[in-house]
């Protein structure tokens, strides 16, 4: 997927090779019928009048990505963005970023911040240049309250609207169900001059909170219960983070997102399926509106296709909230949150998402996909530009009980490797080799297991026999022979005792006159570099957390963060943050791009060589 700003169309990128879906052909038959070529555009959002003063739109198409800043996004708004975001660029067309901040209580200039980082860090853009004039799409809901309340009062004048002051309970007995329609209001009959005075009454803060809500007048009859009479403005005492204390009523989204649509000349709105039900009061609303000729022509129409449902993640902004409040994980961006915040700072690039939402499609079926495909996506990316390098996360001491006498007391000898294996312009990293270096733990063993081929000592085994102590390469130095061990005061193998054999460095002449079946890796315990590792999990055990019901905090998985002290070779230390490396062996990791410094290096593992979690 290519990275230059989406909104900027130089070139129409070539559609014919990209997977086709339905959403697609929906644009590509609107272009080609010319359904939004005589739409104009005022230069900004605006009304009917202000967009039919402006010239012929010179976007193709207009989506937008309109997230409500209530918490942070998660990698399900991933596949929101990369699908506005990417048509618009596909399409000639411009995608706007539109904060959906009608909810007061719940929202936040935090939110709104990070929101505009994560859109901004996943490689996209909203500003265009289109006809050589440059224009910023970013938009807030709240800047169209006057224009909303406008509309409400049009339709209240059309006798489309009414006041209502049943209580929450009474409005949702006479509601009715799927099989019984619903009941009248006894305020539905109100003339339109009373609803228009007590409509402003609620404008103007003299009825309480909850007193009374302004109803759409559509049909209490109607098979989609979406459409009887949905509530449209309620009474609300709340400061905004964008109009302060300016109102006291706000609109509720089903109203707020059509109109927000309309202003901004959205010609595919594309939500997720849980809005399909919504949408004939989307159309409902906006062809009455365009009839009274308040909203341009012809109005925006709105689509819909499966959310990202992704295994061992939540992705309810309570349900993360609630996580972060109580103190299961560190915050929004701690790494084990599915949020982009959280991905970021665990390691996962850009390209990785992008890939991801490429490779998963888009469908109107709802399927749930596996978090592999996530990690596989994030390999795929980083396998062939991370420089290698060798770490040690559980580390074990080695000693070269011969060194000094073969190469001389408190001699180094330098090694070398190639950054890249398939990439030889990447050049060559060097590691010293003493007398002293360190091994994973898992690569000695005092008795050997059937197969096991890395270090272990002269023994004699279940059948009587003696057995020669192994013999390993040590990756990209010598071959080395095991003699023996030593144990701590706790009875833990604290030392492993190994002489080396000359005439076996890699890359020398008569390297491999010594076979051997064996390589392990190692850090050199002179110019290693101690590191804190931070071993990430996924954050549950059970694939669907939340699965009927079920609380979704007892299957939080306790393994899902382990921290230990590590060392790991000179190149990998002498990183700024957000380097990526994978360690030979043990995974893809990425140094933390808050807490890793100069001195004090902290990797985070993004994930392993393989699914540990296939079965």
């Amino acid at each position: 997927m290519t990275t230059h700003a989406p909104n900027t169309p130089a070139a129409a990128e070539d559609t014919s090779s990209k997977p086709s879906n339905f959403l697609r052909q929906i644009i590509e038959s609107d272009l080609e019928q010319g359904t939004h070529r005589q739409r104009h555009w005022g230069g900004s959002p605006g009304d009917a009048a202000h967009h039919q003063a402006g010239a012929l739109d010179p976007a193709r198409i207009r989506t937008r990505f309109p997230p409500e800043p209530n918490g942070y996004l998660h990698i399900g708004h991933a596949k929101s963005i990369c699908l506005n975001f990417g048509l618009a660029q596909d399409y000639d067309g411009v995608c706007h970023l539109r904060f959906d901040d009608t909810n007061p209580e719940k929202e936040s200039q935090e939110y709104v911040d990070a929101i505009v980082e994560a859109v901004h860090w996943l490689g996209f853009d909203w500003t265009s240049d289109l006809n050589g004039q440059p224009e910023t799409h970013l938009y807030y809901a709240s800047n169209y309250f006057e224009l909303m309340h406008r509309a409400a009062v049009y339709l209240i004048e059309q006798g489309l609207a009414y006041v209502d002051e049943q209580s929450a309970d009474d409005m949702r007995k006479h509601r009715g169900d799927f099989t019984t329609p619903g009941t009248d209001s006894p305020f539905r009959s109100r003339s339109v001059q009373e609803n228009l005075e007590r409509f402003a009454q609620m404008r103007n803060g003299e009825l309480a909170d909850g007193a009374a809500v302004l109803r759409a007048k559509i049909d209490m009859a109607h098979p989609n219960i979406n459409m009887r009479d949905p509530a449209i403005y309620r009474i609300r005492r709340a400061h905004h983070h964008n109009t302060g204390d300016q109102w006291c009523i706000y609109p509720m989204y089903t109203f707020a997102h059509p109109i927000e649509d309309a202003l901004e000349n959205i010609t595919h709105s594309i939500c997720t399926l849980e809005f399909e039900d919504q949408r004939p009061f989307y159309d409902w609303l906006l062809d009455h509106l365009a009839a009274g000729g308040i909203i341009n022509t012809p109005p925006s129409r709105q689509y819909e296709f499966a959310r990202l449902n992704l295994t061992y993640v939540v992705t309810s902004k309570r349900k993360l909230k609630l996580l972060v409040d109580d103190g299961h994980v560190q915050g929004w961006d701690d790494p084990r949150m599915p949020t982009l915040a959280g991905l970021r700072r665990r390691g996962y690039t850009p390209e990785s998402l992008r890939l991801f939402c490429e490779r998963i499609g888009v469908t109107k079926a709802d399927s749930w996909i596996d978090y592999g495909t996530l990690e596989g996506s994030l390999r795929d990316v980083l396998d062939p530009v991370a420089p290698r390098a060798m770490a040690v996360l559980d580390p074990l001491r080695v000693t070269i009980t011969n060194w000094d006498a073969l190469m001389g007391v408190g001699t180094l000898e330098d090694c070398q490797a190639p950054v890249h294996p398939h990439h030889p312009e990447m050049g060559q990293r060097r590691m010293r080799l003493g007398r002293e270096v360190w091994i994973e733990r898992e690569d000695f063993m005092e008795v050997p297991e059937k197969g096991y081929r890395r270090l272990y000592p002269p023994h004699t085994n279940a059948s009587g026999q003696a057995v020669e102590g192994n013999k390993v390469r040590l990756k990209y130095g010598y071959v080395v022979a095991c003699t023996g061990f030593e144990k701590d005061a706790d009875g833990q193998v604290s030392n492993v005792l190994v002489e080396l054999i000359p005439d076996t460095k890699s890359g020398t002449p008569g390297a491999d006159s010594v076979k051997v079946k064996g390589v392990i890796g190692w850090v050199g315990a002179e110019d290693g570099v101690q590191a804190e590792v931070r071993l990430y999990d996924r954050l549950f055990t059970e694939a669907h957390p939340d699965a009927g019901g079920r609380d979704f905090l007892t299957v939080l998985n306790p393994d899902s963060l382990k921290t230990v002290t590590a060392w790991v070779e000179p190149s990998a230390a002498d990183v700024g943050p957000k380097s990526h490396f994978q360690f030979e062996r043990l995974g893809y990791f990425a140094s933390d791009r808050v807490d890793h410094a100069s001195g004090k290096p902290v990797f985070n593992r993004v994930t392993g060589l393989k699914d540990s979690w296939a079965k």
